[in-house]
């Protein structure tokens, strides 16, 4: 996939509709069987906007008719056992011996345990790579709790105490990692050995599942939208389980550099969306088939870049910078101090709305509203930005001067929140869409003029 760009551009995805009819109805028939499940599927749309569906991880079951319903809805046995459906955010189906459990992913198995008052034994060691604890059993079906930190089967691993200790360690060397360099070539590689060094301790998947980890947590200091909707998804013990996609920001000069970061963390590139001449961008779809993350990374693009890897050719300083170049001028790399733009979490998208205004958060117009796919971000998080760097965009000419006084003076939007629902396992993104909310968000444009007007939509 790495090597094979041109396939790659401009990706189109499909709903599914039949896949998404066979586990709904299936689903359904489940939690009319087990009460406590369907309890639990209400308090997380009333308490958070959660849809149970988007947060299972995998489906065990010995029913054969179960298994050939999923395959003739297009899930395919990838190996012996395991049943997915490559067209779609679908679970894995797994043929087992013992029943059926549907594995509900949550961040933390030991705080779902103690808000529902489990008393099932946890497996799994405390901060391995997986977790979990039987939760609700119905008549024929049980649900499970299952903490995944980048396990790449399905089942509970074992694995040595010194390993646990060593992604401890990793971990707070994530969270406390510098991110200010005075040379950015210097902070890239700085950051490329300490994932070089977790990587080799602990293997690119588990690896990956502690950057996730930390990289949210920074994200958080800024999001306040975030930070709230955190709280309401611990209270109903799930935590960050249902993230879609984080999304990055970064310069052309050094692209190519924090592309080679993620692929050692173990993300494979999946699409490439060209948009040069729209409103000058391009963005790189990077996915970590273990981990289930995706990483949406921005960059700018020329309007004649249409024939060009971006994610691996040397990209030349262009004139002007756009948005994406513009961010990383003024607040530094995604990967480095500016910190994820943004993370998607999936839901139910009128009900987090609804509930986001209640709480005092402002979103912007919806920048996809399709039966597949709503996306819209919250108005923003303002942020300081050091008057060196606006003055050394203004004296290149990349900022007016009412633009550069207006942001030396008050700051800048950089960080954002984002309501998504995706319907039919639609896996694609809504590229006119993305253009018109960039259009939006270049830090030259989005100001209090365009927020006001925004939160009074």
């Amino acid at each position: 996939m790495a090597g094979n760009w041109e396939t790659q551009r401009d990706r189109v995805w499909s709903g599914q509709p039949v896949a998404e009819a066979v586990l709904t109805q299936w689903l359904a028939d489940i939690l009319a069987e087990c009460t406590a499940a369907q309890t639990f599927a209400e308090t997380l749309l009333d308490s958070c906007a959660v849809r149970l569906r988007d947060i299972i991880d995998h489906i065990d079951t010995d029913e054969y008719n179960t298994i050939n319903r999923f395959v003739e809805a297009g899930w395919i046995e990838l190996n012996a056992g395991v049943f997915v459906n490559p067209d779609g955010n679908f679970p894995p189906l797994i043929r087992g011996t013992a029943g059926q459990t549907i594995h509900v992913r949550v961040e933390s198995v030991e705080q779902f345990a103690k808000i529902y008052g489990l008393t099932s034994p946890i497996e799994g060691k405390a901060h391995g790579p997986a977790r979990l604890i039987r939760a609700f059993d119905g008549a024929h079906t049980c649900f499970a709790a299952y903490e995944r930190n980048g396990h790449e089967g399905f089942g509970i691993p074992d694995v040595d105490d010194a390993d646990i200790r060593s992604a401890r360690l990793h971990l707070q060397t994530f969270r406390s990692r510098r991110r200010q360099f005075d040379r950015i070539e210097d902070g890239l590689e700085y950051t490329e050995a300490l994932v070089d060094s977790a990587v080799a301790a602990i293997g690119k998947h588990w690896a990956c599942s502690l950057w996730l980890k930390s990289e949210v947590e920074y994200w958080m200091l800024r999001c306040a939208a975030g930070r709230m909707q955190k709280a309401r998804q611990d209270k109903v013990g799930i935590g960050w389980a249902n993230i879609d996609h984080h999304t990055y920001d970064g310069s052309r000069r050094h692209f190519r550099h924090t592309i080679r970061i993620f692929e050692k963390l173990g993300y494979e590139r999946r699409e490439m969306l060209y948009a040069g001449e729209l409103s000058g961008w391009g963005s790189q779809v990077l996915e970590q088939p273990t981990t289930g993350s995706t990483i949406f990374a921005d960059v700018d693009l020329a309007p004649d870049e249409l024939q060009v890897d971006f994610a691996q050719a040397s990209l030349p300083e262009l004139s002007k910078t756009y948005r994406a170049g513009t961010v990383s001028a003024l607040h530094g790399e995604s990967i480095l101090e500016a910190g994820l733009n943004h993370i998607a979490g999936l839901y139910d998208q009128q009900k987090l709305r609804l509930q986001l205004h209640d709480l005092g958060f402002g979103m912007m117009s919806p920048f996809s509203d399709t039966s597949l796919l709503y996306q819209e971000l919250t108005l923003g998080d303002w942020v300081a930005v050091d008057p060196a760097r606006v003055d050394a965009l203004e004296a290149i000419g990349n900022l007016g001067t009412e633009e550069a006084e207006r942001i030396r003076t008050s700051g800048a939007i950089l960080t954002h929140f984002e309501n998504i629902q995706r319907n039919e396992g639609y896996k694609g993104f809504n590229k006119p869409g993305i253009d018109r909310v960039l259009r939006k968000l270049d830090p030259r444009a989005y100001h209090e003029a365009t927020l006001s007007a925004e939160a009074a939509r």
